[in-house]
């Protein structure tokens, strides 16, 4: 989730990007992280499909779309460690979009926010493409508070990135990244938060994220596959088995078919 932050708290917290950003393009990224925003899933009140979607490989398990979220949510008790990795995807221009427009796309794992609205501990990997140029930056929040970016970690289409979270109480616990590719590892720690965790939901989402009240230009991220997905509760590790399903659907399309693949793998397709 994504909540806006004065502008300079994110100039201290990030004062280099993996992409080679002109100053002016650097400017208006930073502005636009400033006004970053994600919610809990939003759900779409319809649900009849229509001939909008026909030859679109929705996903035929489940009757949950949201506008924002798509991906594999699990329910239960106790969740104290969320684990997924993914190969970073090179973003593109959606059918029909337009290049002075700049697109974008996040994959993440989170505890929380689901059926526990309250607060999230998340921490993942947002895309960006406008034109030819496409950005990458790796994030870390606790819910309701602002997202931060990683100041420290390049990364690069085709990077191999290993999210996880753990949550040390219900007011603690950390966010770490690694690009398993470069041997980078950062870890942002929290303590004494003041929304607490319930611990009853397990994510691994891919996110169309809110700035300035609305969602933004969802870009075409072609295929993001969560591997090695799991959570622990403490006393066990588990899969994504029996995870419910989201996929986003906006102005009646679906955009994005998504499914549970084996035991510990979620896919998520741009279609």
């Amino acid at each position: 989730m994504k909540l806006s932050t004065p502008l300079t708290t994110i100039l201290c917290t990030v004062p280099a990007f993996a992409a080679p950003f002109t100053s002016q393009r650097r400017d208006r990224h930073l502005k636009r992280a400033a006004q970053r925003q994600s919610n809990p899933p939003i759900p779409v009140v319809e649900t009849t499909l229509d001939s909008t979607h026909v030859g679109i490989p929705v996903n035929t398990t489940h009757a949950e779309y949201s506008t924002n979220w798509a991906g594999a949510v699990l329910i239960g008790t106790g969740y104290k460690s969320v684990t997924g990795t993914i190969v970073v995807p090179t973003p593109s221009i959606p059918s029909g979009g337009s290049s002075k427009t700049e697109y974008a796309a996040s994959a993440w794992v989170g505890i929380d926010g689901d059926t526990c609205s309250t607060s999230i501990l998340q921490t993942g990997v947002d895309f960006y493409v406008q034109g030819s140029t496409v950005s990458f930056d790796a994030w870390y929040e606790w819910y309701p508070d602002y997202a931060y970016n990683f100041a420290s970690i390049p990364i690069s289409a085709g990077n191999t990135i290993t999210m996880t979270v753990t949550a040390s109480s219900v007011s603690g616990g950390s966010a770490t990244v690694t690009n398993e590719s470069t041997g980078k590892t950062v870890t942002h720690t929290f303590t004494a938060q003041s929304a607490h965790l319930c611990e009853t939901n397990a994510e691994w989402i891919v996110e169309d994220f809110s700035s300035s009240g609305g969602l933004v230009p969802f870009a075409d991220f072609g295929k993001v596959e969560f591997t090695g997905a799991s959570a622990s509760t403490g006393s066990a590790t588990v899969g994504v088995t029996g995870a419910s399903i989201l996929d986003i659907k906006q102005s009646g399309t679906v955009l994005t078919s998504c499914a549970v693949s084996g035991s510990s793998g979620v896919v998520c397709d741009y279609v």
